[in-house]
C-alpha cells in the first residue's frame, strides 16, 4: 500500500511536468491581461468567464459565488473540504512607469512580465494545474479540494465578508498569497493619514505652492512625486532656485526633473515602486526624495508642513522617528505612500492635502494603542513646528500569530522541504492575506524565500521556473493533506 502511495504522489508530479507545464506561462498571460484594478467591473467579469471557462477545459468544477469564484475537484460525498485562497484583483498601476504595457501579459526572457504576475494571479494559474495533475493523476482523495478566487482583495477584502454570509468556508485553508515555506505571523495594516488646509501661515517667499502630489495606494512605494510651483507677481526669476535645487543629491535609487514654464517651476521626484508590506527595502520613495530636494525652498504653510513631515518620517523605513517599537517580527515596515487631495482613508478631508503612510506592525501595540501613539506623534511634530496637522486614518486590524509548533505548520514545512530539498525557518510577513479573513486559513508561498518580492513593482514579473517549482510545492503538500485523514486541531500542537 505505501508503494502504491508513492508511485501516485510520484505520478501526480509527473503529470503536471508532462502535461500542465507548457500551459502554465501561457495561462499567466491570458490572465494577466484582464485589467483587474478596483472599479474596472468589466475587466472582472470577463476575468470570472475566463476562471469559469479554463477550470471546465482542465475538467473541474467551476462556480460563480458572487464576489468569490469557485474552483473545485471533489472528493468523496461528505468529504472535509481543503481550501486553497487567491485574489485575482491587481494593484493600479502608472503606465508611464512600465517597460513593457503592465496588462499585456509577455511571455520575455523566461519570465511572465505584468501587473498581477506574481500578486496573485501568478499562484491563480499555479493552483488549477496542480488541480489538475491530481485530479488526472494523483491518489484517492480524503478531500475536496476548492480554490476560491478573491476579487478585492487589494482595496478592502470585503469579498470574503459577503461569501461567508451564504458560504461555509472550507474546513482548512491554504493562502497562497505570501511566502514559503509558511508563515507563522502577519504584520497588522494601519493607515496614518495627516491632513493639513492648502493654505500659507507667510507669503515669505516669492512663489507659492500650485500642486504637490504623488504616489498611487498605500500598499506600494511612490515612484513619482510631483511639486508646482507658481511665481507671485512680476517676472519669474527661477534660475536661483533651480541652482540649488539641482546641486542637491537626491537619495540613492532616486532621480528628479526640474523645469520651469513661465510663472510656474515643476519639480519631479522618479523613484522606484515596491510592496510597501513585503519588499519596502526594494523600493525607492520618489515622496522623500521630493521633499528632501525642497527642504527649505516652500513657505510656511499646508503643503510645507507635509513635506517636513515626510522628511522626519522618511529618515528610515521603520518609523524609528515615530518611537515605534521594533522588537518583535524584525519591526515596523513604514512607507510614506501617496499625498494629493483624496484619499478613501479620509473622506472627510476630501480637498485638502492628506499624506497616507502606511505602516506594517508587529506586536505588541494594539490598534487602539497605535492610534493613539501616532496622533500624539503628529501632535508633537506640529506644535514644535507651529502647524496644524491632523492625524486620522485606518486603524483596525490586529497581527495574526500561530505557533511555530502547530501541526499544520510543521506538515507545511514537511511538505516544502520534501519538495525543494532545503530548509527554511517559518516566516513573519509584512503582507498581510486572506488568511486575516476566513477562519481555519493560513498563508502557504507561492514565493520563495531570500528573492525580492516583486508584486505591487512597475514591471511586476514572476520567472516561469519559479511557478513551475512552486506548483510542485503545492502539489506535495496537497499530496500530504488531501490524501490523508483529517488532522484534529491543526492550528495546536
Amino acid at each position: 500500500m505505501i508503494a502504491l502511495a508513492l508511485l501516485a504522489a510520484a505520478a501526480a508530479h509527473e503529470r503536471y511536468d508532462a502535461e500542465y507545464a507548457r500551459r502554465t506561462a501561457e495561462l499567466l498571460a491570458e490572465a494577466v491581461r484582464f485589467a483587474t484594478v478596483a472599479g474596472n467591473d468589466s475587466a472582472h467579469a470577463a476575468q470570472k468567464q475566463w476562471l469559469l471557462r479554463t477550470a471546465a477545459a482542465l475538467g473541474l468544477t467551476a462556480r460563480d459565488a458572487g464576489t468569490i469564484t469557485e474552483v473545485e475537484l471533489p472528493g468523496p460525498p461528505g468529504a472535509p473540504v481543503l481550501g486553497l485562497v487567491v485574489h485575482g484583483d491587481v494593484q493600479p498601476v502608472d503606465e508611464k512607469a512600465w517597460t513593457v504595457p503592465p496588462f499585456s501579459g509577455v511571455v520575455r526572457d523566461g519570465r511572465v512580465w505584468g501587473r498581477g504576475a506574481a500578486d496573485d494571479k501568478g499562484p491563480m494559474v499555479q493552483a488549477l494545474l496542480a488541480l489538475a495533475a491530481l485530479k488526472d493523476a494523483g491518489p484517492a482523495r480524503t478531500h475536496t479540494l476548492r480554490l476560491l478566487v478573491g476579487s478585492d482583495e487589494e482595496s478592502g477584502s470585503n469579498d470574503v465578508k459577503t461569501y461567508l454570509q451564504t458560504h461555509a468556508p472550507p474546513d482548512l485553508s491554504l493562502v497562497l498569497d505570501s511566502e514559503f515555506p509558511v508563515v507563522v505571523g502577519e504584520k497588522a495594516w494601519d493607515g496614518l493619514t495627516v491632513s493639513a488646509d492648502p493654505v500659507e501661515r507667510a507669503a515669505d517667499k516669492p512663489w507659492t505652492v500650485a500642486a504637490v502630489e504623488g504616489g498611487l495606494a498605500p500598499s506600494i512605494v511612490p515612484d513619482r512625486a510631483r511639486l508646482v510651483l507658481q511665481w507671485r507677481s512680476g517676472e519669474p526669476r527661477w534660475n536661483d532656485l533651480i541652482g540649488r535645487l539641482v546641486a542637491r543629491t537626491p537619495p540613492s535609487g532616486t532621480r528628479m526633473e526640474i523645469a520651469s514654464n513661465g510663472p510656474q517651476l515643476e519639480v519631479l521626484a522618479h523613484g522606484r515602486a515596491a510592496h510597501a508590506g513585503v519588499n519596502l527595502s526594494g523600493g525607492r520613495n520618489a515622496l522623500v526624495a521630493l521633499a528632501r530636494t525642497v527642504e527649505g525652498e516652500l513657505p510656511a504653510g499646508g503643503a510645507g508642513d507635509l513635506l517636513t513631515f515626510v522628511r522626519f518620517v522618511g529618515q528610515d523605513t521603520r518609523g524609528t522617528a515615530l518611537g515605534l517599537p521594533q522588537d518583535r517580527w524584525g519591526g515596523y515596515a513604514v512607507n510614506i505612500a501617496t499625498l494629493g487631495t483624496q484619499t478613501r482613508l479620509a473622506p472627510a478631508e476630501d480637498g485638502k492635502l492628506t499624506l497616507v503612510i502606511n505602516l506594517r506592525r508587529p506586536p505588541p501595540l494594539s490598534a487602539p494603542q497605535a492610534r493613539q501613539h501616532l496622533a500624539e506623534a503628529v501632535a508633537a511634530f506640529s506644535k514644535q513646528r507651529g502647524a496644524a496637522l491632523r492625524p486620522g486614518g485606518y486603524f483596525e486590524d490586529e497581527p495574526l500569530v500561530f505557533d511555530p509548533e502547530a501541526k499544520i505548520v510543521r506538515r507545511l514545512m514537511a511538505a516544502y522541504r520534501r519538495a525543494t530539498g532545503e530548509d527554511a525557518p517559518p516566516a513573519y510577513s509584512g503582507g498581510g492575506t486572506y488568511a486575516k479573513r476566513l477562519p481555519r486559513s493560513i498563508a502557504f508561498g507561492m514565493w520563495f524565500p531570500g528573492k525580492p518580492y516583486p508584486g505591487h513593482d512597475s514591471d511586476e514579473q514572476v520567472p516561469v521556473a519559479d511557478l513551475h517549482r512552486g506548483a510542485h510545492v503545492l502539489i506535495e503538500a496537497l499530496l500530504d493533506l488531501a490524501s490523508a485523514p483529517p488532522m484534529r486541531e491543526p492550528f495546536a500542537r
